[in-house]
């Protein structure tokens, strides 16, 4: 099984779009959507879902007031400095809760309850080319990168049952933990870089990070032509440190349309210079 993981350093490059066009090129993939902060590559893909599942990622205190006798000790013991008196009444700033559970250990009435974070969710299904898994971590709550170990290990359920070869996840931006979750373990990394100083720099993060993981990495600049300069220059940085260009990716106003349409340019545009060039970059990446 081949797991190829699409990254970029920031937002904004195009990756998804990418993402989207690479699995709808004909062969049947498994795709993972593992950017669970900011989710979209099922907007274009419209997967069906035949799975939902709640996802826990923490647990928060909550005081039964009933019970509290505002004694203080949890307020005490609190190394987060998550509760307070307020009004002669203990308080918690659910912002400040780590979860941690030792408020309702040491809570000599009982009074403190910890509650699940339960508000994620992540789906698996079949979308037109494929199998797809994706997540949504609902705002304000953490674990990210677990959360993408379990879209990963999904999805390679879902692709060994259906006998697919071939795995395609959406990383996330930047270099943070879900993209170490994200990235760790696959067999390739495709970066997408825009031709922007801000792109070239992040572009160069990112690399960085991946060859921490003695990962097979390669590079695609997108609309290189809207700054020619800038992309010789990430083209011949690539040279210096011997990671191929597979692919320059030029600007192409149909990407909107074909998006509005649910659908990846290749599909929307089949015969346009950008689809040539992407069949083109995905042959390469799989040589």
């Amino acid at each position: 099984m081949n797991e190829i993981c699409v990254l970029s350093g920031k937002g904004g490059t195009g990756k998804t779009s990418l993402c989207a066009a690479f699995a709808t090129l004909g062969q049947p993939v498994a795709v993972a959507d593992c950017d669970v902060d900011a989710a979209n590559l099922y907007l274009v893909l419209q997967p069906t879902n035949q799975r939902e599942e709640k996802f826990i990622t923490g647990h928060k205190a909550v005081i039964d007031y009933n019970i509290c006798s505002s004694c203080g000790l949890c307020i005490h013991y609190c190394r987060f400095d998550a509760m307070a008196i307020f009004d002669g009444k203990v308080i918690i700033t659910e912002t400040s809760c780590d979860g941690c559970k030792l408020c309702s250990r040491i809570c000599p009435f009982g009074a403190i309850e910890m509650v699940p974070s339960n508000k994620s969710r992540w789906y698996s299904g079949t979308f037109r080319k494929g199998v797809m898994v994706h997540a949504r971590l609902s705002p304000g709550e953490e674990n990210s990168g677990k959360l993408v170990n379990v879209v990963r290990e999904q999805v390679r359920e879902a692709a060994k049952e259906k006998g697919m070869e071939i795995i395609l996840i959406d990383g996330p931006p930047g270099t943070g933990c879900p993209v170490i979750s994200s990235v760790t373990g696959v067999h390739k990394a495709v970066v997408v870089a825009e031709p922007t100083r801000s792109g070239f720099h992040d572009m160069k993060r990112i690399l960085q990070l991946i060859a921490n993981f003695k990962i097979q990495s390669f590079v695609i600049i997108n609309k290189w032509d809207l700054n020619k300069t800038i992309s010789q220059e990430i083209k011949n940085w690539c040279l210096e440190e011997k990671i191929p260009v597979v692919g320059e990716i030029p600007f192409d106003e149909r990407i909107v349309e074909a998006m509005l349409h649910c659908q990846s340019i290749v599909e929307w545009a089949p015969d346009a210079a950008i689809s040539r060039s992407i069949r083109q970059s995905w042959e390469k990446i799989n040589l």
